[in-house]
């Protein structure tokens, strides 16, 4: 499915280069506008970030996700800044059909495991972003974007696999923001390895034949952020070409 994302900060749609705060790009589309568009596409799920509740917990926008969500009329998955059950909670009486949790499934992946026992798979996103360095290897930063780990992708499936996960977002860093086109490398790899998983491909998608070059890869959706919010195609044109190639 395609999953269009707001990004979210001061009440604002705005897009940051690369997870960086210093690269920020603020658009007109107030994120109820773009709730209403693509919804009315027929989008399959939205993806709302909290970017101001990432940096600073005392800044969360709950006030500003409770109205988006009030009276949607399609799924949506929330997340940013994400630390604590009480969060977890309270979003999902927010009316979010999945929260989406990141820095914390990395560096607190016990507490995370036992979340998701307690709330099912389908209610929790898993946010991992990848960064693969000079060996190949998939590694997650712990903090957002900004501290680096060795810890790899692969080192902290298992745990979430048999806690009952269901939904990972991965983001390729050096793909994000790029519009140069995603690793589908690395969506094949992973949903064939992990088939169990449904995974939703994040960062590069700057035209429809990024998206016609996932339709294969074993993903279940596909983030879109930029590419739409900049006009390189319509929420329209990539659902069809997502639905028929």
């Amino acid at each position: 499915m395609i999953i269009p994302a707001i990004d979210l900060i001061d009440g604002q749609t705005v897009r940051l280069y690369q997870g960086s705060y210093d690269q920020t790009t603020h658009y007109t589309q107030t994120p109820f506008e773009l709730r209403d568009l693509y919804a009315k596409a027929g989008s399959g799920v939205l993806h709302l970030v909290d970017l101001s509740g990432a940096k600073d917990a005392s800044k969360r926008q709950l006030t500003l996700l409770k109205q988006l969500m009030l009276d949607a009329t399609l799924p949506i998955q929330v997340g940013g800044g994400v630390r604590s059950e009480q969060d977890v909670i309270d979003l999902l009486a927010a009316g979010a059909s999945r929260v989406v949790i990141g820095s914390l499934a990395i560096r607190e992946p016990e507490l995370v495991q036992k979340w998701l026992r307690i709330y099912g798979g389908d209610r929790i996103v898993l946010a991992l972003d990848v960064s693969i360095n000079a060996q190949g290897e998939k590694t997650l930063p712990s903090h957002g974007w900004i501290e680096a780990s060795n810890i790899t992708l692969e080192q902290v499936l298992d745990g979430f696999i048999t806690a009952g996960a269901r939904h990972v977002l991965c983001t390729d860093i050096s793909r994000d923001g790029t519009l140069q086109g995603p690793n589908v490398e690395l969506y094949q790899e992973l949903a064939a390895k992990y088939p169990q998983i449904q995974w939703q491909a994040s960062g590069g998608v700057g035209n429809l034949n990024h998206i016609r070059s996932l339709r294969g890869s074993g993903v279940a959706g596909v983030i879109l952020g930029r590419a739409l919010l900049e006009g390189k195609f319509s929420i329209e044109e990539a659902i069809a070409c997502w639905q028929n190639g």
